[in-house]
């Protein structure tokens, strides 16, 4: 098993180059499939989800194929299979994708239930009924973890979600974009994946319009062709570095992003004490390190992210003074907190509302990433704790971030991903440089 092994206390330095967005392309991969030709898909993220779902659709008879580095090639004009049942599907939460997209092109899905992380219920009911108001049957055999579903043929209609969902606006997109007539989705989510999402099949020759509002209408269209396209940089990836520069100290410019994607962000980060810098496409974060403490709540877009929250939470227990962060996405996002408690960090959870407590010194600590972002905060946490912190459950870390420990050297911190960690004397490993022990 993979750990990350850090050495804290260095201050951030440098540019960063961000890459594509995590969340748009587990789903524009899977709406690849409902193309009548070749898709390229340019400024793909090397992570572990997208591998995931380059092995889901390889199986279920795509050509899908890396042609150049960040750049996918699929064609689905061979596909003739509509059962995702794989392991591959039962590893990522986008998955789900699968069941929109496939039953836009074959009337017809059968999908295995989707994994991810776990941090609370997080049901897809509004996906299910939205499918069956366009007209499909569906049989929930949860036994074996399987959805089926299946329509003579999909009809255009109002939808209206009972609350804001990411993934059920972009199923119903992909379903609806091969419907008869004209579906109307109220109450839509409003996120940049969102957006690429519905760029990417316009592009494709769908009919879509609203996406970035609360109101978005899809004209059904009988078949799409090929195209290619260029995913958004990835929101979250930025505010983590971000937030890591923010708790670290230092100067670092974010580079290839969408600075108005980060307003929620950078807002915070100027009340705790930073300098935020934006230009057309990056921004610059630059903090001493002396944070102030301040009030964070999580929302749907353009409000904080939900997927910031955990790396936030590190932010704020070096900042001084009393924080307060309300989570109103996930009931049980919190469930990291015990791991930074094992820095030192004083944080107490009430339901959904942490308080955090700022701590002058954080101490390196042998923490496991609960999920992805968590994960993610873990590596900030460690970064800017004194002495030798060690991260377990790394493939947490790596279904979202490329190259976290290249990108992070590039700025001056001492990380390494090792194998073996027992054989490490991490008290001896105190005293020097990582990279001079490990090459």
């Amino acid at each position: 098993m993979e750990h990350l092994l850090i050495k804290g206390r260095n201050p951030l330095n440098g540019d960063v180059v961000i890459s594509g967005a995590k969340n748009a392309v587990v789903a524009i991969i899977p709406a690849a499939i409902m193309a009548n030709g070749v898709c390229i898909i340019d400024n793909l993220p090397a992570i572990e989800d997208v591998r995931c779902l380059q092995d889901t659709l390889t199986k279920l008879g795509c050509v899908c194929e890396l042609i150049d580095e960040g750049t996918l090639m699929v064609d689905s004009s061979s596909l003739n299979n509509c059962n995702a049942t794989f392991d591959s599907v039962r590893r990522i939460r986008a998955s789900y994708y699968l069941m929109g997209a496939l039953l836009g092109r074959f009337k017809e899905a059968k999908v295995a239930l989707p994994g991810g992380c776990n941090f609370g219920t997080r049901p897809i009911d509004l996906h299910l009924k939205a499918f069956r108001a366009l007209g499909a049957k569906i049989d929930e055999d949860y036994d074996n973890g399987i959805i089926s579903l299946k329509a003579d043929k999909l009809v255009g209609t109002n939808i209206f979600l009972d609350t804001v969902s990411v993934g059920a606006t972009i199923n119903i997109m992909l379903a609806a974009t091969l419907a008869e007539g004209v579906t109307t989705i109220e109450n839509a989510a409003k996120e940049p994946h969102i957006v690429d999402t519905a760029n990417f099949l316009n592009m494709l020759g769908a009919k879509i319009k609203g996406a970035g509002t609360d109101v978005i209408r899809i004209t059904g269209v009988e078949s799409l062709h090929g195209a290619e396209y260029m995913i958004i940089p990835d929101q979250i990836e930025a505010g983590t570095y971000m937030i890591a520069a923010a708790a670290c100290g230092g100067h670092v410019s974010v580079k290839n992003i969408i600075p108005k994607h980060m307003d929620s962000l950078s807002a915070k980060l100027k009340e705790m004490g930073c300098q935020i810098v934006e230009g057309d496409d990056f921004i610059d974060v630059i903090s001493d390190g002396n944070l102030t403490a301040t009030r964070v709540k999580t929302m749907a877009y353009p409000g904080f992210p939900t997927d910031l929250q955990p790396q936030m939470v590190v932010g704020l227990a070096k900042a001084e003074g009393i924080s307060l962060l309300t989570e109103t996405v996930w009931e049980n996002r919190f469930q990291y907190i015990e791991q930074l408690r094992k820095f030192g960090c004083d944080i107490s959870v009430d339901g959904r509302v942490a308080t955090i407590h700022g701590v002058k010194q954080m101490n390196g600590a042998d923490v496991m990433a609960t999920d992805l972002r968590a994960g993610a905060a873990m590596v900030i946490a460690g970064l800017a704790a004194n002495g030798i912190t060690k991260i377990g459950n790394v493939r947490f870390i790596d279904r979202g971030y490329e190259k976290i420990e290249y990108k992070l050297k590039s700025l001056g911190a001492d990380i390494k991903r090792v194998k073996d960690w027992w054989n490490l004397n991490l008290q001896l490993l105190q005293a020097v440089p990582l990279a001079t022990v490990f090459t």
